[in-house]
């Protein structure tokens, strides 16, 4: 690690420790993997999150105290200790290879099924879905599949094994892609750098190339999520190595939509294991979320100026 972010975790850490606020625990006995989170701006006090490869496609609604939403006609089968068997909301005729990304799009669910530790994917792609109200369904299915690729990406795998990706969010009506890269092909040597992708096209019926906006080097660790703010005012990314996991803050650019370009704040999450997931609480607020099921709770004013 370079020695100016060693610096910049020795100075956090004090601050960490008392900024970051463990908030819940999620008990729900399915979600066991959450690999993203995102808050609903459609219903009120509902966050989605999903489990990554190797599970089913469902998608578990909680409430801000990392509860389990149950449809209100269902409540009476999930009541007390039964309330851990409702699986959450199936999302019909999709299939789940690797889901490690989620984002909003108004009221539309967008779920990346980007995973791809062996960069050797050809079938990554994103689905929407009209998202569902909680209280009151229990399956959907999604609107469409869009098909993806990096547009610099020729060999699969690729000589550089940068083309995972766990991250996305989305900004004026278009999705963003942030990959996940390493330093060879040990798949778990970190690399801690990222590529910003913009998808412009909407194809169903042939691969949608993703457009590569930028480039940024020296995060500190590997990208494991992000998201745009509300308001689309800033976008906020996690970057994790074995001490801590950096989290990001990047403006919105004001001529542009190249975040990474943009003089970022910074915060160092201390002791908070496998981060997988971060979203905006409110404008001065975000959550991290990790595979262990603890929600944490940081203040934008706990950010490096």
């Amino acid at each position: 690690m370079p020695m100016t972010l060693r610096i910049i975790f020795v100075l956090t850490i004090i601050a960490s420790m008392s900024a970051q606020d463990k908030i819940c625990e999620v008990k729900h006995k399915d979600i066991d993997e959450q690999s993203a989170i995102i808050k609903s701006q459609t219903y009120d006090n509902v966050y989605w999150v999903c489990n990554d490869s190797g599970n089913k496609p469902f998608v578990f609604p909680l409430t801000g105290q990392g509860e389990m939403i149950v449809p209100d006609f269902m409540k009476k089968h999930y009541t007390g200790k039964k309330i851990n068997d409702y699986p959450g909301i199936k999302i019909k005729s999709a299939s789940l290879l690797d889901w490690e990304a989620m984002t909003v799009l108004g009221d539309t669910l967008v779920i990346a099924d980007v995973g791809n530790n062996g960069n050797t994917r050809r079938d990554l792609g994103v689905y929407l879905i009209p998202e569902p109200n909680p209280r009151t369904t229990y399956e959907t299915r999604p609107l469409v599949w869009l098909p993806v690729r990096f547009e610099d990406q020729s060999n699969y795998p690729a000589l550089e094994w940068e083309f995972d990706c766990e991250a996305i969010f989305t900004f004026q009506g278009k999705i963003y892609f942030l990959t996940k890269h390493r330093a060879d092909r040990n798949i778990r040597k970190p690399a801690p750098s990222t590529k910003l992708y913009r998808m412009d096209t909407r194809f169903t019926n042939k691969v949608n190339v993703l457009k590569l906006v930028n480039r940024k080097d020296n995060l500190g660790g590997w990208v494991t999520d992000a998201s745009m703010a509300q308001d689309e005012s800033a976008m906020v990314m996690l970057a994790q190595n074995p001490l801590a996991t950096m989290i990001w803050y990047f403006p919105r650019p004001k001529q542009s939509d190249d975040f990474l370009s943009q003089k970022p704040r910074t915060y160092s999450l201390v002791k908070a294991d496998q981060a997988e997931g971060v979203c905006f609480k409110d404008p001065q607020t975000i959550i991290v979320s990790n595979e262990q099921r603890e929600w944490y709770e940081i203040p934008l004013s706990a950010f490096s100026k």
